[in-house]
Order: structure tokens, then C-alpha cells, then sequence
């Protein structure tokens, strides 16, 4: 198993050289189909959603020299969240120019039922950056372990079938399917660690 890099300079660092391909290909590992799937949920077409993920993605480019972390956990999840929805209300608000709102009590009752839209889509970008994530980190360690030993994780932590009819399966113990489990975890936490501290 490759071991760890020492000290990885940031992820965001790295990104302002347009130069590092590296980078920039980990950056769109991650976020890209991130941002797809959120787009993909909130009803664009697939054409619209690539076209908005594409602006997204070109004003992150344009204006990462402009981004400061704030101290805070997730800085630039956040600063992305924010270029990300303001694209979004920007499509479309140009799709739909003569919606008429309704008035009246009913409709103002209406409104104040309705969940906080930016915090639940603060919430559902967070969970979908965590599963890309993970997604990501997996790909990337997958070739440290031999198949057998991945099948037995992903059988059975991923996919969620038990211990007993994924070692039956594989012709392995329980004991050595929870071995190759513990062993990928640990790998996977640790590369979702190394990947979270380029933030």
C-alpha cells in the first residue's frame, strides 16, 4: 500500500496555478458530478444541468484568486454552494421571466410553511459532497486491494448484503470478510481525510 504523502499543499493552493492538471482533475472529480446530481434533482434537463454545471465551474476558475478562507469548516464548500445557486436562480429565473406570484393571506401562509430553501439545499449539497467524496476516495484505493478483498467490503458495507452470503460467495471466512472490511475502512477514512484537508 503506497503511503500517504507527508504535507499536501491545498487542494485550493493548487488549483490557482491553472497550469496544475492534477488538481484540477481532483477538483472536478469531486465537484463536477456533484453538482450534476444536485442540478439533475432540482428538474433541469440533462443538457440545462451540464450547461449550468459548465458556468459554475467557469466562475469557480474565474474567481478562485478572490476566494478567503473564513476560518470556518468548509469555506469553500460554501463560497461553491453559493457561485452554484446563484447560477441556478440566475437559469432560472431567465426560463420562467413572467411568473406572477399570488397574493392574499393564503399565499403568504403558504410561504411561511415552506422549509427554509437555502438551508435544506445547504444540507443536500453537504450530503451529496460526502457521498462524492467517498465515491472518489474509493476509486482511488481500489487498486491497493486485491478483488476479492474489495468485493468483500463493498458487497457488504456498500451494497449491504450480509457477512455469511458474501463470504459463502467469495469462498472466504466471516472473519476474513470482516478483516478485508476493517482493513478498507481505515484506507477510506484516511484517503477522505487527505482529500478534506486539500480544502
Amino acid at each position: 500500500m503506497p503511503s500517504s504523502p507527508e504535507t499536501r499543499p491545498s487542494l485550493m493552493l493548487r488549483l490557482l496555478n491553472a497550469g496544475d492538471e492534477a488538481a484540477w482533475s481532483e477538483f472536478l472529480s469531486i465537484y463536477e458530478p456533484l453538482i450534476l446530481r444536485l442540478l439533475r434533482k432540482h428538474n433541469l434537463q440533462d443538457s440545462d444541468a451540464r450547461d449550468v454545471c459548465q458556468q459554475v465551474l467557469a466562475a469557480v476558475a474565474c474567481d478562485l484568486d478572490q476566494w478567503k478562507p473564513d476560518g470556518a469548516a468548509a469555506s469553500f464548500r460554501r463560497w461553491l454552494f453559493q457561485i452554484a445557486r446563484h447560477r441556478v436562480i440566475k437559469f432560472l429565473t431567465r426560463q420562467r421571466p413572467w411568473a406572477v406570484a399570488a397574493g392574499g393571506t393564503d399565499a403568504h401562509e403558504l410561504m411561511a410553511a415552506q422549509p427554509d430553501l437555502q438551508e435544506s439545499l445547504t444540507a443536500e449539497f453537504e450530503v451529496e459532497y460526502r457521498q462524492q467524496l467517498l465515491l472518489c476516495a474509493a476509486a482511488q484505493i481500489r487498486g491497493e486491494f486485491r478483488e476479492s478483498t474489495w468485493l468483500a467490503f463493498w458487497k457488504t458495507c456498500i451494497d449491504g448484503r450480509g457477512v455469511a452470503d458474501v463470504a459463502d460467495e467469495l469462498g472466504m471466512t466471516a472473519g476474513n470478510v470482516y478483516v478485508a472490511r476493517s482493513r478498507i475502512m481505515a484506507r477510506l477514512r484516511t484517503r477522505v481525510a487527505e482529500l478534506q484537508a486539500d480544502e
